[in-house]
């Protein structure tokens, strides 16, 4: 099993419906895949086969041709409006590395990030890098973890959450992943993100007397 599917089937723990889900599936398929190899057991002897036979003397009356010609004609195609994608559900979405620069994207709730964390770690992943995005219209900030590993085959997860604009508060994971100390610092002074626990929340990179977040969209110098 490769990297990427050891990691997220770890990450379904976050999900207990969806791993339900998707050990049912796995046993169905694995109950279907050991029927059909008995039924290749049986031999032909045990296979009853039964071939259609054909009269020579039954032909097609001549005036059968036309109906036959009209009902082969293919009907025309119908076309189906496009379905407009709702918001994206939480869970595990595999992505192509190539297109997005992650094998795995997980969404979950706010107070599941530091579970995700701890399933990072114990996968033997390190945290690349916290950051945010202010979706002001929709009045919600996007915190984004970044994990790698340095194992041989590639596997980059992005771990997201949404909190709201107006209360932006967020559990920290600086106790699992203690490198997560200044990158949650960090975002703190562009975002205004408050990491809820973490041992010193103080201005990294800005003023000490800051009290503004330079990226959120409605900032003004």
């Amino acid at each position: 099993m490769s990297i990427v599917e050891e990691t997220r089937i770890a990450l379904l723990e976050l999900f207990p419906e969806l791993a339900a889900a998707e050990a049912e599936v796995r046993e169905a398929l694995e109950a279907e895949a050991e029927e059909n190899s008995a039924a290749a057991e049986k031999t032909d002897d045990e296979i009853e086969s039964k071939e259609p036979v054909s009269d020579e003397n039954d032909e097609a009356p001549a005036g059968d041709s036309g109906e036959a010609d009209a009902a082969a004609e293919p009907e025309p195609e119908k076309t189906e409006e496009p379905e407009e994608e709702g918001p994206r559900e939480n869970g595990v979405m595999l992505t192509s590395h190539a297109e997005r620069g992650t094998d795995i994207d997980v969404l979950c709730d706010p107070d599941q990030v530091v579970k995700a964390a701890q399933i990072m770690d114990e996968a033997g992943f390190f945290l690349e890098a916290v950051t945010g995005v202010d979706w002001i219209k929709e009045e919600k900030l996007e915190v984004i973890y970044d994990y790698n590993q340095y194992g041989p085959d590639q596997c980059r997860v992005v771990v997201r959450a949404f909190i709201s604009r107006t209360d932006p508060e967020i559990p920290t994971i600086s106790g699992v992943m203690p490198s997560a100390n200044w990158h949650e610092r960090e975002t703190h002074d562009f975002y205004g993100i408050k990491f809820k626990g973490h041992p010193y929340l103080v201005p990294l990179l800005l003023p000490e007397d800051a009290d503004f977040h330079p990226l959120l969209k409605d900032f003004k110098p």
